[in-house]
Parts: C-alpha cells; sequence; structure tokens
C-alpha cells in the first residue's frame, strides 16, 4: 500500500473515532467545560473551540488570534509583536500591527513577514513597489496560498503572487505563515507548501482617522490616510476608507514605480456572534521593471547592468526602459461574515470576486516581409508601415492578461459539547485571457503608444492579429470538505481529522494556428486530501502537537497552449504539455510550544514528501534567446526544524526575537537537461532555491514613547542548478528603526517621527535565484549525452535606504 493511501486511511480512521467518541464525551467534557473559570478569564474561544485546520476564511478566528494581545499592555507583545498565543495543532508563526506599524509604511506582505521562521523573501526595491520574491521552507511562491481576508490572492493562472497589489500595511492586522499546511478550507489549487493568511483590521466604534507621510532615497515620497466613521447612528455597522499614493525612483536603471491604491472596509455585527462584513481593494500600479541577469552578468557589470536610458531613433533598441513597463489593475472584494443559526449551529459564508488586468511589457524587431501564422509565412502591415515600405520595425509586444474570478467558500459548524463538526464547499469559476500583440512604438520617444498594446497591430495578409499568445483559459472549482475535531481532558488534548476532495475542470482555447493540441484542450483533476493532528497540553505553559496532512498544485494553465515564435518542423519555441499529473505533498510536523509569563517559543520538526514536483524550467536555445516551460521533475523530500522565541519585556523594555531554520531538502529523480533528450545526474542533489540555515534577530525596544530596533537576517548558500553546480552565496542584511511617540495635542492623537533605516550596510547581492536551470556547466547525462552549459537567472536585491515618516491620528 502506498504511502499517500496508507496516509488516507489513518486520517478517515482518526476522523471516524472522533464523531463515535463525542457522543460518549459530550457529559465529561461539558461539564469541565463549565468550570474551567481560570481558561476562560485568558481568552473569548469557546471551551469546545479547540485549535483548528479550518480557519482561512473564518473571520472569527482571525479575530481570536489577537485576543492575548488586546488584553496585554500596548507594547508588551513577545518579540515586539512577531509572535502571539498559538493553540493550533501545526506550524503557525504570526506578524501583528504592533511589528507592522514600526517598519517602513507601505512595505508589501512579503517583506513584513521576513524574520519569520523558514521564510526567505527578497525585494528588488525598498517599498516593494515592484514586487518581490519568496520561498517557505525551500518552496516558493507559486506553491503557496496566500489569502486576505478568505479570499485568494494567487494568480489562478501561474499562480503567481504579486505582493505590491494586495494591502496597505496601515490596515492589516495580522499576518499568520502556515509553514507546512493551507487549512482545509483555504481557497486554493496551488498550496502544496503551506499558505499566508492576511486580515484587515476593522473599523473604529467611533469616529476618527490616521494620516502618514514619507519621505526618503530614490526620491521616494509615500502618503497614506484613512478614516473611520464609527458606528452610525443606532446601529453597529461601521467602516473605513483609505488611501495610498506612492512614487519611488529606479534605484538601478532609469524609471520609476508608481502606485495609487485604495481601500474600505465596513462590518454589522448584531446579537451572539451574527456579522457581516465587505473588504474592497483597489489597486493601480505603473511600475519599470528590473532585469534579470545571468551570472556571468552580473560579475560583469554588477547593479549596472540595466535598461537602457536614452532613446536612439536612428538605432531603436528593444532595451529602452520606456518598453518594459508593468501596467496594471487589480479590484478585489470579499465578504467573510458569520451567522449564528442556533445555539449550537453556525454558518460562515465568504463570497469573493478578483478582477485583474496587467501587463510586463516586452519589444523585439520583427521583420514585415516575413511573419510566420504557424506554418504559413506571411507578409505584414502596422499603421503606416507594410512590407513594401520596410523591411524590420521594432515593435511592443507586452503579455497581456485579464481575470475574472469570481467564486465562495461556504461553512457550515456544528458544535455539540466537546465535538464540533464543520463541514463546507469552495466554488469559483474564472476566466482568464491571455494575450500578446505587436503594437506600435512611438518612434521619436521609444515609448509605446499604448502601454496594453492597443492601437494599431500587426495584422498579417490574410487579416489574422500576430500575435506571440493568444489563448482563453476557464478553470471551474468545486470543492468539499469536512473536519471534525474533539477536546477531551478540559479541553487539554484535542483530535482532529478531515478531509478535501477538490473536482477541477479546466477548459482551454489557444487560437494561434497549427498548434500541437488543436485549438481546444481540456483538464481535469480529482484529488482525496486528508489531514490529521492532535494537540496535548502538558500544563498551562507547555503544549505539543503533531500534523499530517495531504496538499496539492495542478498543473499551471500555461502548460496547456503551445506559444511564442513558430519554426518551421520544430513548431512553437513553447511547447504545452497538457498531461501533467498534479504535484502532490505530504507534510507531517510534531512540535512543542512554551507559552509563558516572560517568553514564547516554539520548535518544530518537519518532513515533506513530494510527487510529480512541478518546475519552473529555464531552456536557453541555440540562438542564444531563453524560455521557461513546465516540467516534471519527478520526486523531492525534505527534513527540517524550525525554531523561534520572543520575550516580552525584559531589562530596559527590550525585546527580543530569534527564529532559525536547518533544512536537509533532496531531489530523488534526475533532471531533464532542456531538449537534449538526456537527464542530469540530480537525483540526491540539493534542491535548488532554497537555503539550508537560515536565522533571524530582531532586538525591540519601547517605552511608550521612545522606541527603536534592529533586524538581522542570514540566509544560506542557494544552489541555482538541479546539479548543484551553480549557486548565489549566503549574505546578511541589517535593518534598524527609531521614533518618538508625542504627547496627544488639541484633535491630534498619537503624533508620531519615525526614522526606517534598510541595509544598512548597502550590502549588494543576488537574492533570489529567479530561473532555475539543469546544470550551469557542461555535464555528461545519466546516458552519456554531452550536455553544455546552461544559464540561470537572478535578482538583485533592493539596497541601502533610508526613509522618515510623520504620522497622526485623529
Amino acid at each position: 500500500m502506498s504511502l499517500r493511501a496508507r496516509f488516507f486511511l489513518c486520517a478517515t480512521s482518526v476522523l471516524a473515532l472522533q464523531i463515535s467518541a463525542a457522543s460518549a464525551q459530550v457529559i465529561t467534557t461539558s461539564n469541565a467545560a463549565s468550570g474551567s473559570k481560570g481558561q476562560a478569564s485568558k481568552s473569548t474561544v469557546k471551551a469546545d473551540d479547540g485549535p483548528s485546520m479550518m480557519g482561512s476564511t473564518a473571520p472569527t478566528d482571525a479575530a481570536r488570534s489577537e485576543t492575548v494581545q488586546v488584553r496585554a499592555s500596548r507594547h508588551t507583545a513577545a518579540g515586539g509583536g512577531l509572535m502571539v498565543h498559538e493553540d493550533a495543532a501545526k506550524s503557525r508563526s504570526t506578524v501583528t500591527q504592533e511589528f507592522i506599524a514600526k517598519q517602513t509604511p507601505g512595505l508589501n506582505p512579503m517583506q513584513l513577514i521576513a524574520m519569520l521562521p523558514g521564510v526567505n523573501t527578497t525585494s528588488v526595491d525598498p517599498l516593494g513597489l515592484n514586487g518581490g520574491n519568496l520561498t517557505l521552507r525551500g518552496l516558493n511562491a507559486s506553491q503557496i496560498g496566500f489569502t486576505l481576508e478568505g479570499f485568494p490572492i494567487n494568480d489562478i493562472g501561474n499562480y503567481a503572487v504579486y505582493p505590491q497589489e494586495i494591502v496597505d500595511s496601515e490596515n492589516l492586522r495580522t499576518i499568520n505563515v502556515e509553514q507546512g499546511s493551507a487549512d482545509l478550507d483555504s481557497p486554493h489549487i496551488s498550496a502544496s507548501g503551506g499558505a499566508v493568511n492576511m486580515y484587515l483590521l476593522d473599523p473604529t466604534e467611533r469616529f476618527g482617522g490616521h494620516l502618514d507621510g514619507t519621505y526618503g532615497s530614490y526620491n521616494s515620497r509615500r502618503i497614506f490616510g484613512r478614516v473611520d466613521t464609527g458606528r452610525i447612528g443606532n446601529t453597529h455597522l461601521r467602516g473605513y476608507v483609505s488611501f495610498s499614493a506612492a512614487h519611488e525612483d529606479s534605484w538601478r536603471g532609469p524609471g520609476a514605480q508608481k502606485k495609487l491604491h485604495g481601500e474600505t472596509k465596513w462590518v454589522n455585527e448584531w446579537g451572539q456572534g451574527n456579522r457581516i462584513s465587505l473588504a474592497i481593494v483597489g489597486n493601480q500600479s505603473d511600475s519599470t521593471l528590473f532585469p534579470s541577469m545571468s551570472l556571468a552578468n552580473w560579475q560583469k557589470y554588477g547593479t549596472s547592468y540595466t535598461y537602457d536610458s536614452k532613446w536612439n531613433p536612428k538605432s531603436p533598441s528593444g532595451n529602452y526602459y520606456k518598453l518594459h513597463q508593468n501596467p496594471f489593475t487589480n479590484i478585489y472584494a470579499s465578504a467573510p461574515s458569520t451567522f449564528t443559526l442556533t445555539d449550537q449551529l453556525t454558518l460562515t459564508e465568504t463570497p469573493y470576486f478578483w478582477y485583474g488586468n496587467g501587463n510586463g511589457g516586452g519589444a523585439y524587431s520583427e521583420s514585415l516581409t516575413s511573419q510566420q501564422y504557424g506554418a504559413q509565412t506571411l507578409s505584414g502591415s502596422i499603421g503606416s508601415y507594410n512590407s513594401s515600405n520596410t523591411k524590420s520595425l521594432l515593435l511592443y509586444n507586452p503579455s497581456n492578461t485579464q481575470t475574472y474570478r469570481p467564486g465562495a467558500v461556504t461553512k457550515l459548524a456544528l458544535h455539540t459539547g466537546a465535538n464540533r463538526l464543520m463541514i463546507g464547499y469552495w466554488f469559483e469559476y474564472s476566466k482568464q485571457i491571455q494575450t500578446s500583440p505587436y503594437s506600435l512604438v512611438d518612434p521619436a520617444t521609444g515609448a509605446p503608444l499604448d502601454e496594453y498594446g492597443g492601437g494599431p497591430n500587426l495584422v498579417l495578409s490574410n487579416g489574422e492579429t500576430a500575435q506571440y499568445r493568444d489563448t482563453l483559459t476557464q478553470t471551474r472549482i468545486h470543492t468539499l470538505f469536512i473536519d471534525d475535531s474533539l477536546s477531551l481532558l478540559n479541553n487539554r488534548l484535542t483530535l482532529e481529522g478531515g478531509l478535501k476532495y477538490a473536482m477541477i475542470t479546466r477548459q482551454g482555447q489557444n487560437n494561434l494556428p497549427d498548434t500541437s493540441t488543436g485549438r481546444y484542450i481540456r483538464g481535469s483533476w480529482n484529488e482525496p486530501l486528508p489531514a490529521a493532528s492532535i494537540r496535548y497540553k502538558l500544563n498551562n505553559q507547555f503544549q505539543l502537537f503533531a500534523s499530517g496532512t495531504t496538499n496539492f498544485r495542478i498543473p499551471m494553465n500555461t502548460s496547456l497552449y503551445d506559444a511564442g515564435t513558430y519554426t518551421k518542423g520544430v513548431g512553437y519555441s513553447t511547447q504545452a504539455n497538457p498531461n501533467q499529473k498534479p504535484e502532490i505533498s505530504i507534510s507531517e510536523e510534531a512540535g512543542v510550544r512554551y507559552q509563558g509569563s516572560l517568553f514564547n517559543s516554539t520548535l518544530t520538526y518537519f518532513h515533506y514528501n513530494f510527487t510529480n514536483r512541478l518546475y519552473s524550467q529555464t531552456v536557453v536555445q541555440p540562438n542564444g534567446s531563453y524560455y521557461s516551460q513546465s516540467i516534471n521533475g519527478g520526486g523531492s523530500h525534505a527534513d527540517g526544524v524550525d525554531f523561534e522565541i520572543g520575550t516580552r519585556p525584559i531589562l530596559y523594555h527590550l525585546r527580543p526575537y530569534v527564529s532559525a531554520e536547518y533544512i536537509d531538502a533532496r531531489t530523488d529523480s534526475n533532471i531533464a537537461a532542456g531538449s537534449t533528450g538526456d537527464y542530469v545526474k540530480s537525483k540526491g542533489k540539493f534542491a535548488p532555491q532554497t537555503a539550508r540555515q537560515q536565522v533571524a534577530f530582531n532586538l525591540d525596544y519601547d517605552d511608550g514613547h521612545l522606541f527603536s530596533g534592529f533586524a538581522l537576517k542570514y540566509v544560506g548558500k542557494q544552489y541555482a542548478t538541479f546539479n548543484n553546480d551553480t549557486s548565489i552565496p549566503s549574505y546578511v542584511t541589517m535593518n534598524v528603526h527609531a521614533g518618538y511617540r508625542f504627547r496627544n495635542f488639541a484633535f491630534m492623537k498619537n503624533p508620531v517621527l519615525q526614522l526606517n533605516i534598510q541595509n544598512i550596510t548597502n550590502n549588494h547581492y543576488l537574492g533570489f535565484v529567479n530561473g532555475v536551470t539543469a546544470n550551469g556547466k557542461a555535464t555528461t547525462g545519466v546516458y552519456g549525452g554531452k550536455i553544455a552549459a546552461s544559464s540561470s537567472t537572478y535578482y538583485v536585491a533592493s539596497p541601502f535606504f533610508v526613509g522618515g515618516t510623520a504620522s497622526v491620528d485623529f
């Protein structure tokens, strides 16, 4: 019997045992719960509301995680706001508003969780306006499920996360990181490695607001304002509206990053536990991209490797920076709401809608006398240009993606004494339109006439518009889940078992001609995903926990389609691979927590095992160009240890925090070497994009008026190839901050001045392996073939930055 089958039987057996045991334990546990006054005084959670794997879409669960923080003194949280009281029967780390408020305003969520165990995050610009990169226990962001207020943030097609779009940091209440597995109700089809859940602040009960402004290096400037309505009339309805505008000149090369962002949240509560909320996020950005680079270019040019800053009309170049913009518009809406139907039955409903439209720019010199339309060779024309008056022309070629994504997560929870049974259903139907037309560049300025590729497009002699890609993907998701939790021994012992069954279909339409799969493609995946956990409290301070979960990620939608340039006898430069199996992971964790009056700490051992591991591999073509393709990397596994500890105020109001991780991650299969037909000898090698060691240290000082802090992060060497022959070295970054809270003056409350300095040593380093390859140096394959060297691509991390902020409440 397979490991996965054994795990499935074990989890379902635990589930059945809990359901059957519940009725036998109701009287005993109910009596214990009613007499547990000491426990009730510390938390608003019912005695039968033990730790759960069902928290990401439940607004009440988010609030419970902060109960201890709210009731404690304002500046006494463990680790300076990097730890909370935690009862989950799996690894989970949390960043709170107390820590967030002391960072540079406007940082994106990836930057804010950088100190937590297992998290390796890199930003290419100081304010995070150009995005970011993240790995969690060596797994990249496309394997991590991101939610905000219970709705999914990952791209539905390739599962990428664009952290600069998500949320303004001033409105964040908490960010929790689940290093090993997503909750059962998480609305993801890609969370094979863990989850990051973000929750917004609730509107205040009284009218008020917040205003802050920041100015810093690289002419960076940002302003943020929020107005809270307070309770409207005699109702419990309250809300806030916020807006921010940010600008930052590129630190490496020409151009700038610009962002306009708005958010609103409304809450209405009544009766015993009834709550309706609505959150809407709008974002519009236009940034100049930073180019990734090869190791050879990094060694030769360093940080001076950038796009061209000047346009030469006599010699047009596709490397001009105005041809590499990143415009996008996003609107997210979610309404996580809870209804108490009876004393024992609760309904949680989270409808959401996701809209996005953007691209990443790009330009190429195209021949108008010889254009490929599949196997046909045709001539083309665009605007006033045609094959009779020009042979070659530099054209703008953005890769546009437009997404419409409605969905809903519905849960029913039945509380019967010691037992809590939850059942739920997640539905989503998304449409993603992806095109890549060729359009005109202004010959005088070098800028595209339309950043989205509109206006005059390259039209072929057969009347068709030329496209690099032209697809429509429709994804339908039906997911059922059930979870049963049983609390015993005065809530000291909690057993939980659950099962998720995901049913997903994808219908694809490729409008390019002569593709290997035809015009219409269909894929379907059905996956049972069991989970089980146990938590035991030795006393009020110590608890033990263990969990086992299965997770999955279906192939990216790009694997369904041929795309790119067409070569006769070869086909398209990117080949479809529609028959890929889903990536399956099995994760086990066991740990111990101590949560006392002076400090909190957690030590966790983890193991994960992947089958059909899906990788994005860079393939270098003979002409020097390259593209990425999704490949099945076979199996992989990892063993590791996570640790974190944070104190409450000790000597002189100091609160230190330390996190660390050691991981041994291995590839279990030999990896295909591009199109050679051979494989590199990667079996048993260390996994790429994975740091063996990470250590973070944060020291916080806060006496109520004066506050300051120092943060250090060490990240070990990371391989860039499966053959372990190319890597980026380890690095250390350090940040500091300091500020002062003044006394209230007139209508101004809590006026604050603060200074934030990032990367104080101005360390220039490669922070992230963007494109992993099979091998970086020439080698001999498994079958004896000679495999030429290939080139991975990398991102350069952001440099020294200093920013000053003034803020005030009213």
